[in-house]
């Protein structure tokens, strides 16, 4: 079994007296983290929020209640914790009248689970976020050149756990999760009633990998007014689906401003999306999969090293660009990702003016694993 992340994190926080949130897509591992870590521990109560009688459970629910249910259990885990109404007041009763109990709750839309807990648990919860496996839980798995051997598939099918331990099954493997994306957790939450706009709204996203977006001209393809657009693609940040890198600007002048690229959480999602699993050598595509896996990578490493760094992308009105800038401890990074080694790469001589402290890096396919190690 691959040893996640966040498992040391999590163990090691565990009865300090505050809930454990973990966030993340459907299908990333979440429940089996937590079985691993109590998987010999028979006082753990196990409820799940998809489940209408457990939903009915927490209507109304009294501290006493509470008691009774939990017993002389010592962990709780709530997963799919989302689906619960005011899940946020019934995590805080817990914690508050039970506070030698270990409270965990799992989500996949941080829309629901993170607006419904915020203020009713500040002070009183450790959160996490949870992505499909990483290029550094594969190489702590089985070593670095085993893995780069991987990267061509990787680049097609993802890190989706099913679909790295199924080799073979990855296409029916991924259609299912991107289904299960769009119609359990995002069609549900919002009630959408033209689901097949959102799935064209998808699309369009996934062929505009590592290009600039508009609202306005993705709206004229799907058939949706500019608002709508952003609500949507709001929407599928807060489900985990893709998520959004901005503009980097110092107010100088010819740099964009309130410009924004979408990338998805996992390329495997990506290119079931546009039903593309063409090998590499045959794609046409293969600069925007290596960006988005980059990139993806990049912001699972951020997130599970603790490091804490400021990211966008660069570009200005002349269309000279940069494809990822990091600004960590004061330090600006600026790189250049190339699929090709040999390719030829100049920095913009405006950023280097305007920046001339900052640091500059190329990523390639032959150098890539210290950008994610």
């Amino acid at each position: 079994m691959v040893i996640r992340s966040l498992e040391e994190s999590i163990l090691s926080r565990l009865f300090q007296k505050k809930a454990i949130l973990i966030m993340g897509p459907r299908q990333v591992g979440k429940t089996t983290l937590l079985k691993k870590i109590f998987q010999d521990n028979h006082n753990v109560l196990w409820l799940n929020g998809d489940e209408l009688d457990v939903q009915k459970l927490f209507l109304n629910i009294s501290a006493d209640r509470f008691k009774a249910i939990i017993g002389d259990k010592k962990v709780i885990v709530i997963d799919e914790a989302q689906r619960i109404e005011e899940i946020g007041l019934r995590l805080k009763l817990i914690i508050d009248s039970m506070p030698e109990v270990q409270l965990i709750a799992t989500g996949s839309s941080s829309f629901d689970l993170a607006n419904k807990v915020n203020e009713p648990l500040t002070g009183r919860k450790w959160e996490y976020k949870m992505y499909p496996l990483s290029f550094s839980e594969m190489v702590s798995h089985h070593g670095l050149l085993e893995e780069k051997r991987m990267l061509p598939h990787r680049l097609l099918y993802g890190y989706y756990p099913d679909v790295v331990n199924n080799q073979g099954n990855e296409k029916d493997i991924l259609r299912q999760l991107s289904d299960s994306y769009l119609y359990k957790d995002v069609l549900m939450l919002e009630q959408i009633k033209k689901p097949e706009k959102l799935i064209k709204l998808l699309q369009a996203l996934a062929l505009q990998v590592g290009s600039q977006v508009s609202y306005n001209e993705i709206g004229t393809l799907c058939g949706l007014d500019s608002k709508t657009v952003e609500k949507y693609i709001t929407l599928l940040e807060q489900t985990f689906v893709v998520f959004k890198l901005s503009s980097f600007s110092r107010n100088i002048r010819n740099e964009l401003k309130n410009s924004k690229k979408i990338y998805f959480y996992d390329n495997g999602i990506r290119n079931a999306l546009i039903s593309n699993f063409n090998q590499i050598e045959n794609r046409t595509d293969i600069g925007a999969l290596w960006e988005n896996f980059l990139i993806s990578e990049r912001m699972k490493h951020l997130n599970y090293s603790g490091k804490w760094a400021n990211y966008w992308f660069w570009r200005t009105k002349e269309q000279k660009e940069l494809d990822y800038i990091e600004d960590s401890d004061g330090q600006i990074t600026a790189f250049e990702f190339k699929w090709n080694p040999e390719a030829k790469v100049k920095f913009p001589k405006q950023f280097i003016a305007n920046y001339p402290e900052s640091n500059f890096d190329i990523i390639h396919r032959d150098n890539f694993e210290f950008f994610l190690l």
